[in-house]
């Protein structure tokens, strides 16, 4: 678990600096002519915090052995949250589909279960 979970928060930290990068160039004219740019570096900012998640995940799974299956979750959850947050943010802020922000809370929902469950495996382990 460990392993591949440091592959892939890496890969999404890579992404997040790399997506951030280029709203800030290429797609700044079309961000600011919808006047979306805020949006497009929201889910920037809440993909990079929860690549980190995703790496802090497999450092975790070493710490609390015992809790590898709540762990397991959560790291998948930050996973779809970034999907479905950060996703339709990026996809909402170039194309101006309003109707993706109804898909924004669902990621956001799996932010704070994952969140939970890392508090619980915490808990759990300090039994």
């Amino acid at each position: 678990m460990t392993r591949k979970f440091t592959i892939l928060g890496s890969i999404l930290m890579l992404l997040s600096v790399a997506i951030g990068a280029f709203g800030a160039h290429a797609l700044k004219p079309v961000l600011l002519e919808n006047n979306l740019q805020s949006t497009f570096e929201t889910g920037v900012h809440y993909h990079m915090i929860h690549g980190f998640a995703i790496l802090l995940i497999a450092l975790l799974a070493d710490k609390f052995a015992k809790q590898t299956k709540l762990l397991n979750v959560a790291g998948w959850l930050f996973f779809a949250g970034i999907l479905l947050f950060s996703g339709s943010l990026y996809v909402l802020a170039v194309t101006n589909i309003t109707i993706l922000g109804a898909v924004t809370p669902l990621g956001g929902v799996c932010f704070l279960v994952a969140w939970a469950l890392v508090a619980l495996a915490a808990a759990r382990s300090a039994r």
